[in-house]
């Protein structure tokens, strides 16, 4: 029997955390290794969405965030508050912001990464950067802090585009990759950690509701 030619999901023992609930959204923790929407395959249906659903059946799905990437994420109750909350996401009110571990010491304390991002069709799903054809991509970034005897450097990332692996392309492309990422990192930073060092830390958008600004902080276990 052939195997399938689709990637199935190792299962994940750990569940979203509520960090915020009110009538109309909630605040969630996203764990890595967990889909935010459910997969084309039938092995692949387990998500956060899937998961949330079973107490909250009108919960939806307005951004997402990689399975690799854990983290904060913004889950709306109902219908109005899910429009409210993503044309926050198309007009760039949202603000995020990243907490990750990169191979190397960055010698600025902070500085713009500013790559155009392309599909990469022969590799699907990566992607690249494409200086002819790809979107405009702007990352911030800002040192947290350095390990010399690791030679690691932990960064606070702000990008203000979202494309598709933006963090991980941009942070590969000027030479410190993401520690376990399986896609963009080389030899030696993949096998550092075994699971992507990236996550989802602070989450500020408009409560569709009351107006006021709600702002979701989520730290990261590693």
């Amino acid at each position: 029997m052939n195997s399938p030619s689709y990637y199935i999901v190792p299962v994940c023992l750990k569940e979203p955390d509520i960090l915020y609930r009110d009538e109309h959204l909630l605040l969630v923790s996203k764990p890595e290794f967990l889909l935010s929407v459910p997969g084309r395959a039938i092995e692949n249906k387990d998500c956060l969405i899937t998961r949330l659903q079973t107490l909250h059946p009108s919960a939806s799905i307005v951004h997402r965030l990689d399975l690799d990437t854990s983290g904060i994420m913004v889950v709306p109750l109902k219908k109005t508050a899910h429009s409210h909350i993503s044309r926050q996401f198309q007009e760039r009110q949202v603000t995020k912001h990243y907490t990750a571990e990169v191979f190397g010491l960055l010698r600025d304390n902070s500085g713009c990464i500013e790559l155009p991002i392309g599909k990469d069709w022969p590799n699907r799903p990566k992607q690249k950067i494409d200086t002819d054809k790809g979107k405009a991509s702007t990352t911030h970034w800002h040192v947290l802090q350095r390990f010399p005897d690791e030679n690691k450097t932990r960064v606070l990332l702000k990008p203000v585009t979202g494309r598709t692996h933006q963090l991980r392309i941009h942070l590969s492309a000027i030479g410190h990759p993401i520690l376990g990422c399986d896609m963009y990192a080389h030899e030696e930073a993949l096998a550092r950690s075994p699971r992507l060092l990236l996550h989802a830390t602070f989450l500020t958008f408009t409560h569709p509701f009351s107006d006021k600004v709600l702002f979701g902080y989520c730290p990261p276990e590693f």
